[in-house]
């Protein structure tokens, strides 16, 4: 299935389904696709991403992963009130990537086209990418100063990788690069490597942990993730905002995604989604499980974040005051990015 393909399945979906519910003020593309031409084939291990705009202050739970007239979809449903100006959505750098050109799918009152021409006409103006930038910095530092040591290992993990991996997103914003969740880490070498920055992208490797792992590795890792995985699948009951990941659907891209990532050299890059996805299953397993469970399938999860070199709290902790203090010189590579991207127009932010 090509890109176009895709697209005319979740707009079918949109007009058919979700156009449909109480509160539907349109719908609009995001993530992977958005600029990339219909006759693009789409990856087994890709999914199309729409957003649901409902007028509702409170949206409904991320629907998520799903199949529709083949097409893999992944539906959000996003609050008008998060979208209520140009300014808010050209300051937040998850959102204004998706209007950089025209991703509607649905706009029945009109108001999304009003919002995507001036975030589209102003989306490269040098105020706009710094405050974006800066708008993940504090992501980055938040997210690592919550880490709660009470919290169950799973959790604590994700608190500490999430906002680690973000760090690959203030090259990606900079270079005016879809920020992507799953392929963060590759498509932040492919920005270091175009602005002759590779020993900078070894050093988020190495606070991630996995600067010397082997392909030999990873693949280990990935067979211990397939069959933590599955068991998590099976018996996945509880709904938790990552639920559609961890379904027989969403499987060509936790487990198939990975394994293309490593047979392709990018060993290194597909372990952050390898340990999101550990985590999200013992997420599962702790709800939707017995106990026995967690003690079966932990060893795996172990195991990766032992190649890592983390194996406690006072681990997780202490690599994340390694990321907050490798921020500034990360700042600074952002801003030489900012500089010479012939992308970006207008001279520095005022202060």
């Amino acid at each position: 299935m090509n890109v176009g393909s895709a697209r005319a399945a979740a707009t079918d979906w949109v007009l058919q389904h979700a156009s449909r519910e109480p509160g539907f003020m349109g719908a609009y593309f995001s993530g992977s696709t958005v600029g990339k031409p219909d006759d693009v084939e789409m990856a087994p291990s890709s999914d199309i991403d729409v957003v649901v705009v409902t007028e509702d202050a409170e949206p409904p739970l991320k629907l998520g992963k799903f199949v529709y007239q083949d097409a893999l979809i992944e539906a959000t449903y996003l609050s008008w009130r998060d979208l209520s100006s140009p300014e808010q959505v050209l300051t937040s750098y998850h959102l204004a990537g998706s209007f950089r050109v025209d991703t509607l799918m649905s706009d029945p009152t009109g108001q999304l086209r009003k919002l995507q021409t001036e975030v589209s006409r102003h989306f490269a103006d040098r105020i706009w990418v710094s405050r974006r930038c800066e708008n993940v910095r504090e992501r980055i530092i938040t997210g690592l100063r919550s880490i709660d040591p009470s919290a169950s290992w799973h959790r604590q993990v994700t608190s500490w990788l999430f906002p680690t991996g973000v760090t690959t997103h203030l090259l990606l914003v900079a270079a005016l690069r879809n920020p992507t969740v799953r392929l963060r880490y590759a498509a932040a070498r492919d920005v270091f490597k175009e602005y002759g920055r590779e020993e900078i992208y070894e050093e988020l490797l190495r606070l991630l942990g996995c600067k010397d792992m082997t392909a030999e590795q990873a693949m280990n890792h990935l067979n211990g993730l397939s069959r933590t995985f599955d068991a998590a699948a099976a018996i996945a009951k509880t709904t938790f905002f990552f639920s559609s990941d961890i379904t027989m659907d969403a499987r060509p891209i936790a487990i198939e995604g990975s394994r293309e990532l490593i047979l392709n050299g990018s060993h290194r890059e597909a372990v952050f989604w390898m340990v999101a996805t550990f985590a999200r299953c013992h997420n599962i397993l702790e709800a939707d499980g017995p106990p026995e469970f967690q003690r079966e399938y932990a060893p795996a999860f172990d195991a990766i974040l032992a190649d890592l070199g983390i194996t406690s709290t006072a681990d997780l902790q202490k690599r994340a005051d390694e990321v907050i203090r490798f921020l500034p010189m990360l700042w600074n590579i952002t801003e030489g990015i900012l500089e010479a991207n012939p992308e970006v127009t207008g001279g520095p932010e005022p202060t």
